[in-house]
Parts: C-alpha cells; sequence; structure tokens
C-alpha cells in the first residue's frame, strides 16, 4: 500500500489543462462482483445467479455498474489530478450492460480548469471494445 501511495501524482493545477486525460484498463471478474455485492449488500441475482441472469434481457451475468464506475476515482486520487482530490460530483449514465469477464477502460478527460476555485472538471467513460458503457462527468476538488 505504501509504495503505491509514494508513486502517486503530485497536484499543480497549473499543469493541468483541457484535453488531459488518464485511463486504466481492468477486467471484471466474477470475484470483483462478489466482494463488491459483500460491501454493498447487492446480491440481486443478476450479477450473482447465471442461472437466473440466463433469463434476464441481458441473457448473461452483468457487473454492478458502479464497480466500473469505481475506476474514476482511483484514476482522480491517483493520476489525474492526483494526490488529495476529493469529489465533488458525479453525475453517470449507464448506457449498455458490461458483463463479467469484459475488459473495461476506464477514462477521465479533463474539460476545464478553475485555477481560483481548485476545481477540475471532467468527461468520464467506461469503454468496452471501444463501446461507450457509461458515460458522465465529474468535477473534483484539488488540495
Amino acid at each position: 500500500f505504501w509504495k503505491r501511495w509514494k508513486k502517486m501524482a503530485k497536484v499543480n493545477v497549473s499543469n493541468i489543462h483541457p484535453g488531459d486525460f488518464a485511463e486504466i484498463k481492468k477486467k471484471m471478474t466474477l470475484e470483483m462482483v462478489k466482494n463488491f455485492a459483500s460491501i454493498s449488500d447487492d446480491f440481486n441475482p443478476i450479477h450473482l445467479d447465471k442461472k437466473y441472469a440466463s433469463k434476464s434481457r441481458y441473457k448473461k451475468q452483468i457487473i454492478h455498474g458502479l464497480i466500473a464506475t469505481s475506476l474514476f476515482s482511483g484514476l482522480f486520487g491517483t493520476k489525474l489530478p492526483g494526490e488529495g482530490c476529493v469529489y465533488k460530483s458525479q453525475n453517470i449514465r449507464f448506457k449498455r450492460p458490461i458483463f463479467i469477464n469484459d475488459l473495461v477502460t476506464a477514462r477521465v478527460e479533463v474539460t476545464s480548469v478553475d485555477k481560483i476555485m481548485k476545481i477540475i472538471s471532467f468527461k468520464t467513460r467506461c469503454l468496452v471494445n471501444e463501446k461507450i458503457m457509461i458515460d458522465g462527468e465529474s468535477e473534483i476538488f484539488v488540495p
């Protein structure tokens, strides 16, 4: 843990500009879904029961959408803007389901920087095979 913390990006709001971006790729596993269900208390069978999910509109298990969106938090706190940043707001639109074992690319892109208030606005997206699965905007306080 501490080794990761020491590698976090230090924030200098003057060096952040619209168009700057950061991203991470992560495979969404059944283990992650089970762990998230335990944390969130969301045991909806669409996520956890293969047989149940096979009869759903999606025909197979989908992840909790908030697992994918939680990747934004990691990007904000460690890469862009970086250390010490805190969410002000997040808007999320779930456009398509993400299935277990999908490789998700979470991407945050700067849309505006308020250097006086130290607030950075972002476009946030989760993609699978270059298709937008989750779309949104966020605002982040920087230290």
